[in-house]
């Protein structure tokens, strides 16, 4: 396990709702998943810290999982800045490295082609580093569409004129599968027709 002691002073909530969502703070490593009861994690407010009511505040670790905490309960592990002046040392949990969750395009999509994918990703980073934990091949058909997000509508159904936003012009179906979509709206596919400009010319 890979750590890293850093000097540091607890912070206690009047301290955590003067911090924005950008400060980097300390929270502890122990989940439900991940039992480490004495190591920390780098982590960041869900939201700036005035905007937090009651005593409880939540922050999400750069292993994006959101982690809820009590900075003034004495029994809660609390929550640390990095303080060079701190009257206390924390091990910070350091990163093994990424998981990459990528959509991949391969023309024709042989087994050739993936086979040397996967050995130009072992030979740039090592063998044995690079592993394939997942993989899901899709077929993509050749068509290209235009996909747009659709607030759906409240209410009796011919009340509103839904709003809609383009989130991916010309491009392949498959696409929608990795984009995330804003509460309350869906996704719609249309397929792609080029805009024509029938305007005359001198």
């Amino acid at each position: 396990m890979n750590t890293e002691k850093i000097t540091a002073r607890r912070l206690s909530l009047e301290e955590v709702t003067k911090l924005s969502m950008k400060d980097r703070l300390f929270i502890s490593a122990d989940t439900a998943q991940l039992k480490l009861p004495d190591c920390y994690v780098p982590a960041f407010l869900t939201k700036s810290g005035e905007d937090f009511e009651g005593g409880s505040i939540t922050a999400r670790t750069v292993f994006q999982e959101e982690v809820s905490c009590l900075p003034d309960d004495e029994k809660d592990t609390g929550v640390y800045l990095a303080d060079e002046n701190g009257s206390v040392t924390i091990e910070v949990l350091q990163s093994a490295g990424v998981v990459l969750d990528l959509a991949l395009f391969v023309p024709g999509g042989d087994k050739g082609a993936l086979t040397a994918l996967y050995a130009a990703a072992r030979q740039a980073f090592g063998a044995d580093t690079v592993q394939i934990w997942r993989q899901g091949l899709k077929e993509v058909p050749d068509v290209k569409v235009d996909i747009f997000e659709e607030q759906i509508p409240r209410g009796r159904k011919g009340t509103d004129n839904p709003k809609r936003d383009r989130r991916a012009f010309d491009t392949y179906p498959t696409r929608a599968d990795f984009i995330e979509f804003s509460a309350g709206w869906k996704p719609v596919i249309e397929i792609h027709r080029p805009i024509v400009d029938d305007t005359p010319t001198i």
